[in-house]
């Protein structure tokens, strides 16, 4: 049997032209991807660098791209290594975020959830090697610092270039306006104070290089999401409830005013889908379930994945150590699938429409 194609390094290079990095959507031999490449007696061994960004479907890629060396070279064996590669956020916006996604996280309506699922979802991408940070936006109701253990923590307010410290859990910085503020003191604002609190979180905050923002977003259509679409461009958002009617409504306002702020829909979860009894193994739909699947269907969005009710759930987010979903793997197999199908919707669409070269923005 004669290879489709000889074997030899512009070969190799020929057939990977056109294979997509999930980040940019452009070609990984043109973005310099692809090195260290050996092909020589039936033998294609070469190292594939990937972004942490593309952390959470790295499996996928590589699998990918062996998939596409073995139809060009059938007979050849081949080795296709892992590696990191390096490629720093640019600033996002005028605001100088230096993030490459910036993911939403909201509701309808309290109560369904999203908190907890804005947290579980930054620390599944940390876990996979992503950098991330976590933004609560929530200023009237914060949430995150219960649910992070980060509660007791204040933010640094005194750093010497003027950027405010967040606070750090597993080598993650967040962000809230509870690590100003006392536990029992409400905050009384009016809309400006609002718009002004939330891009000095975006803005001031010493972020560092991220490869994702998740900003638990307030419930409900109110000033944020307007300040957000403002403030910088936002690479989609999650929209979570629960599997009720009434629930189903209130979400689908949400997804429309995140449209009407021309922030894409990057998915629909439902949390609290169903009830599995730990004495009898019986599930139960308590609240329903399905409901946010057929309603994504309806209105053109993405089904992210759903969340079952389960003990262990609230109880980590009560001892903030909402970390732990990802230990138990009655929790952790449903964010974990959360998560990679948001970050492979991301990297399909991207390959679709891949963005131009972005310059940086000048001072």
């Amino acid at each position: 049997m004669v290879n489709a194609a000889p074997i030899n390094t512009e070969a190799v290079t020929a057939a990977l032209r056109d294979f997509q990095d999930p980040e940019t959507g452009r070609s990984v031999v043109e973005m310099e991807q692809v090195v260290e490449i050996d092909a020589s007696d039936e033998r294609i061994a070469l190292t594939l660098e990937l972004t942490t960004h593309s952390a959470l479907i790295r499996d996928d890629v590589y699998a990918e791209c062996e998939q596409v060396l073995r139809t060009a070279f059938p007979d050849a064996t081949i080795e296709v290594r892992r590696a990191v590669h390096q490629r720093p956020a640019l600033p996002v916006g005028q605001i100088g975020l230096t993030a490459k996604s910036v993911i939403a996280v909201g509701s309808g309506k309290g109560g369904v959830g999203k908190s907890t699922v804005a947290a579980s979802l930054a620390y599944g991408l940390n876990r996979a090697g992503c950098q991330v940070g976590l933004l609560d936006a929530d200023v009237f109701g914060p949430s995150i610092p219960h649910l992070t253990g980060t509660s007791s923590s204040r933010a640094d307010l005194g750093g010497e270039d003027g950027k405010l410290r967040p606070v750090m859990s597993d080598g993650m910085p967040i962000m809230s306006i509870g690590y100003m503020v006392p536990p029992d003191q409400a905050v009384i604002w009016r809309g400006p104070m609002l718009h002004s609190a939330v891009t000095q979180f975006l803005r001031d905050t010493d972020w560092g290089d991220l490869d994702y923002l998740i900003i638990d977003m307030p419930p409900g259509t109110g000033d944020v999401p307007l300040t957000l679409s403002q403030s910088l461009p936002l690479t989609g958002a999650v929209v979570v409830c629960t599997p009720q009617d009434v629930a189903l409504l209130d979400a689908v306002k949400a997804i429309g005013m995140f449209r009407k702020v021309n922030i894409p829909i990057a998915g629909m979860v439902e949390n609290m889908s169903g009830f599995v009894c730990p004495d009898c193994n019986k599930r139960y739909d308590i609240f329903g379930s399905g409901g946010a699947r057929k309603k994504a269907e309806e209105v053109d969005t993405p089904f992210l994945g759903e969340i079952p009710i389960n003990i262990r759930i609230r109880t980590n987010g009560d001892e903030g150590d909402t970390d732990a979903n990802h230990d138990d793997e009655m929790t952790a197999s449903h964010f974990r699938e959360i998560g990679y199908q948001l970050v492979k919707n991301l990297a399909e669409t991207t390959r679709r429409s891949p963005p131009g070269p972005s310059l940086p923005v000048l001072g």
